[in-house]
Formats: C-alpha cells, sequence, structure tokens
C-alpha cells in the first residue's frame, strides 16, 4: 500500500509545486531544508515560474508589496491588512489540486493559496514600513488584484467626538437633501440639492475636511432639536465620522479652534477627541433628559393662579403623546408615554409667559404646550383653558454627565 508521504511526493512532482505551493499541501514541507527543496526541481524546469499551481506568484511578491506601499503613500496609518483576488483558473486548479490530496493522504490543506500569498505580502509590509497587521478594523486594508496589478484600498473612517452649540435658528443638524431632486440638484432647490443653505454638520465637518484630507463625513447626533431651536448650554453631544481621511491624528485643540473662528456666532464646539464606531452605537442609543427653555404665547390673559397649578399637574406626570401631526408622516403614528421632570416659569406680560421644561427623552416640548389638537394629554394649553403656542423653544442642557 502508497504511503501518504510518497503520494504527496508524486503529487508534487507531477504539478512541479513551488516551495510556497507545496507548503499548501504538506505544512511540515516548510521545515525541510532548501538542500531538500531543491531536490524536488525537476531537470531543465524553472522551481518557481513553472508552478503548476501559482504560476510564478510568489515571485512576484516584492512587486506586489511595491504596488501596494506606493497605493497606499498618501495615508497616514499604524495598521493594515493585505486582501489577495486571485485569477479564476488558479483557483479552480487549487481547488482540483486540494481534493486530489484529500483523495490521496485523507487530509484537507489547512490553508489555501490566497491565505498563503496574503502571509507573504503582509510580512513583507511589516518588515519595510514597522506598521501592524489587524485582522478586526485595520486602518486600511489593500486588496490586491493579482491578474491586472491593481490595488484598491479600504480606508477606515476616523472618528471625532465633541459637543455643539448651535446660536441661530433655521438651521438643520445635518444635510436636507432636496425633496424633489434628491440631491442632484434642480430649480426647486435653486440647483444646490439642498433644502438648506447649510447645517450643522457642514458647518462643523468644512475644516475638519480640509485638515483630515477626508472625502466626506457622517455626523452622528445625541438626539436632535428642531430647526427653528437653539441648542445652548454644555452642549449637544455628536461624532464626526470622516470617510476616507489620508490623516488620522489630528490636533484636536487647534481643530477646535479653527472651527470656531470659522463660523461665529453660527455654531461652536467644545470638548474634540478622538472617538470610536463603538462610541457612535452608544451616543445614538442614549436617553438622557433634557433641559428646554420655551416662549409661549397665549390668546388670552394668562391668570397667575392657573398657570401655578398647571405648573403643580404637570411636574412628575406622566404625558400620553400621540405622534405629533407634525412628525406623522415620518414616524410611526402609536401613543408615547413620556415623563415631565420638573417644570417653572414666569408671565412676561398678559399673553406671554418664559418656563423651563425639564423632560424625559424623547418628550414633545411644543405640543406639551398646545396640545397638538387633543393628541397629547395633558397639555399646558388644556389646563390653562387658553390657547398656547410656542414662540420660541431653545435646548440649554443634557443630561448625559451626570
Amino acid at each position: 500500500m502508497t504511503s501518504p508521504e510518497l503520494n504527496l511526493e508524486r503529487l508534487v512532482a507531477k504539478e512541479n509545486f513551488c516551495f510556497y505551493c507545496r507548503r499548501l499541501v504538506s505544512p511540515s514541507f516548510g521545515e525541510l531544508s532548501q538542500e531538500v527543496v531543491s531536490h524536488l526541481k525537476p531537470m531543465g524546469g524553472d522551481f518557481q515560474k513553472e508552478c503548476g499551481l501559482c504560476k510564478g506568484l510568489f515571485l512576484e511578491v516584492p512587486w506586489f508589496v511595491e504596488l501596494i506601499l506606493k497605493a497606499v503613500e498618501p495615508y497616514q496609518y499604524e495598521t493594515f491588512l493585505v486582501g489577495v483576488v486571485l485569477d479564476p483558473e488558479i483557483k479552480e486548479k487549487e481547488e482540483k489540486i486540494f481534493k486530489e490530496v484529500k483523495e490521496k493522504t485523507g487530509k484537507q490543506p489547512s490553508t489555501s493559496l490566497e491565505k498563503l500569498l496574503k502571509t507573504e505580502i503582509g510580512k513583507k509590509i511589516q518588515e519595510k514600513t514597522g506598521k501592524i497587521v489587524d485582522f478586526h478594523r485595520p486602518d486600511i486594508m489593500a486588496i490586491l488584484d493579482t491578474r491586472y496589478d491593481d490595488v484598491r484600498l479600504q480606508i477606515s473612517s476616523i472618528y471625532i467626538y465633541g459637543r455643539y452649540r448651535k446660536l441661530v435658528r433655521g438651521i438643520p443638524q445635518t444635510v436636507w437633501h432636496c425633496r424633489k431632486c434628491r440631491g442632484k440638484g434642480c430649480r426647486y432647490c435653486h440647483f444646490s440639492g439642498k433644502m438648506y443653505e447649510t447645517s450643522v454638520q457642514e458647518l462643523i465637518a468644512e475644516p475638519v475636511l480640509k485638515v483630515s484630507g477626508g472625502i466626506k463625513t457622517s455626523f452622528h447626533g445625541m438626539g436632535r432639536e428642531d430647526i427653528d431651536a437653539l441648542m445652548l448650554g454644555n452642549g449637544r453631544p455628536f461624532v464626526l465620522e470622516i470617510k476616507e481621511p489620508k490623516k488620522r491624528v489630528l490636533d484636536y485643540e487647534k481643530l477646535e479652534k479653527e472651527v470656531n473662528k470659522a463660523h461665529p456666532g453660527l455654531v461652536e464646539i467644545l470638548g474634540l477627541r478622538s472617538s470610536s464606531h463603538e462610541e457612535v452605537v452608544k451616543i445614538k442609543s442614549s436617553n438622557y433628559p433634557k433641559r428646554y427653555r420655551v416662549k409661549v404665547k397665549c390668546a388670552q390673559k394668562v391668570e397667575e393662579a392657573k398657570l401655578k397649578k398647571a405648573f403643580q399637574t404637570l411636574t412628575g406626570a406622566v404625558i400620553e403623546q400621540r405622534t405629533p401631526l407634525r412628525v406623522k408622516h415620518r414616524r410611526a403614528d402609536k401613543v408615547r408615554k413620556r415623563k415631565v421632570l420638573e417644570i417653572e416659569g414666569r408671565i412676561l406680560d398678559d399673553h406671554t409667559l418664559e418656563i423651563e421644561v425639564k423632560g424625559e427623552s424623547g418628550l414633545y416640548i411644543k405640543e406639551l404646550v398646545h396640545g397638538d389638537g387633543g393628541r397629547t394629554k395633558p397639555s399646558l394649553s388644556e389646563l390653562l383653558e387658553n390657547e398656547c403656542e410656542v414662540e420660541t423653544l431653545d435646548v440649554i442642557w443634557i443630561y448625559d454627565q451626570e
């Protein structure tokens, strides 16, 4: 009966395997001496170029390394990963040979040509650059197509945490694409592709993109205020995601100053620092109470005794709010229950109030004031028996740091 070792040697001889491809079918071969390896070289053949499996791919490793290093040269990175695309003919041949190896030896090869080639290229890049291979979330992944000597890069985003204050009304938090052309540009949006001239996202992102060399951003905020509301106090936490940055290490103190200098009186930021995808998830799922300052206009003269009683009724009350009419087109129509934690205020004149409300996350403040035609119960309008409307609304504190 023929031994598995002899079967492998015959397969090696028949296919004229190079040193690396020999290791695919027999991992212990990598431990053999070069003298034994050279003995496998057929008479008159080229041991590397005429390999029956890889067709000399491993001879090109130094060239592949140079291709990748040239592609990543403009980018700052500390970790990397190499991907490889092989010729389909080589993949088919590999499958055929692996099947034959299993039939002859009863064992399935533990690695593949693709993995072995990635390993060899990765080792050389590490030696040349001192950078580290990261299999989970590398700064750069270089995908080498061996058929065309082409390198495609996947650049991981960088994330920047901060807090913003919005100092003017009429600016949305993120870019609002035109509802007619969906960002392409048309007469309705004056060919800007946007519903609003600018946004908090754009005002912050512009200097950051310039410094980082990124191509675009995504803005992840801890909730959002209405377009006509200010965001004051300690600011709203956000994470700005920079796509495909060339520079990954930033001077956040300097960057913060540049953003604030670029748009005085519109938006200001504070507390910039490095962040992560995990923090994005945390911010998006957070539910912290918020405090609002609201200027309210009432149809009839406000009675101080009624106002005091209304505040007493609302403090600690659980408010049932059916999805407001103003957002019903984009949110599920259901009843939500949210608590008013604190409410207080003063009469500015016969028909004007200034109130402050601390409420659970998700409490609709405008509807708490005017009642939304009975969709919010109880409401300030209902308790005062007076038609009330919000004139201005500002977020003045977010309680995420307690």
